[in-house]
């Protein structure tokens, strides 16, 4: 399953929740009819019949949740979907929970493989997303990284058949 976004609040007395979106554009969520939601531990499948850009955010109903007390009960939860339900990418593109985990490697000057770490999750920084990096074993130390997602630039190859990623970095950085 794959993390779409966060329920966040209740939004008016009829029942409607605001909604933080992870998708890009962040109303891409509002395509996705059923959502599972991930609370405390529980999962609830739930049908959306509404949603809309309010503000600068989002806001969604939910069938059958036609009361402020009852959407209460949603905030926290983490909107989730089969990623079997995403659609398919172009040759060159990859879903960003696909690099999660992902082995990643730099070479030395005498052209040695150096493991620095595992890809936590990425960032979004308006410059440029970024992959954070964080030791695992056998990397090179205990450091976490944060390396600039520029293809062709420091991102050499994605391989995620094989379960690495490697860039151009210096391991001392």
């Amino acid at each position: 399953m794959v993390t779409l976004g966060k329920i966040t609040a209740v939004y008016g007395i009829k029942g409607w929740v605001k909604v933080y979106s992870h998708t890009n554009p962040m109303t891409n969520i509002l395509d996705y009819k059923h959502w599972i939601l991930d609370h405390n531990g529980r999962q609830q499948t739930i049908e959306v019949d509404q949603g809309r850009r309010q503000a600068k955010g989002l806001i969604a109903h939910i069938v059958g949740c036609d009361d402020r007390d009852i959407a209460r009960q949603y905030c926290g939860a983490e909107i989730k979907v089969h990623s079997s339900e995403l659609p398919e990418t172009a040759d060159d593109e990859i879903y960003w929970h696909e690099l999660e985990g992902l082995d990643v490697f730099t070479r030395n000057d005498a052209d040695e493989k150096i493991l620095l770490g595992k890809v936590s999750h990425l960032m979004e920084t308006g410059a440029n997303d970024v992959l954070v990096i964080r030791p695992c074993r056998g990397s090179i130390d205990k450091s976490q990284r944060l390396v600039p997602w520029l293809v062709d630039q420091v991102i050499e190859e994605v391989n995620s058949e094989e379960g690495f990623i490697r860039i151009d970095w210096d391991p001392e950085f």
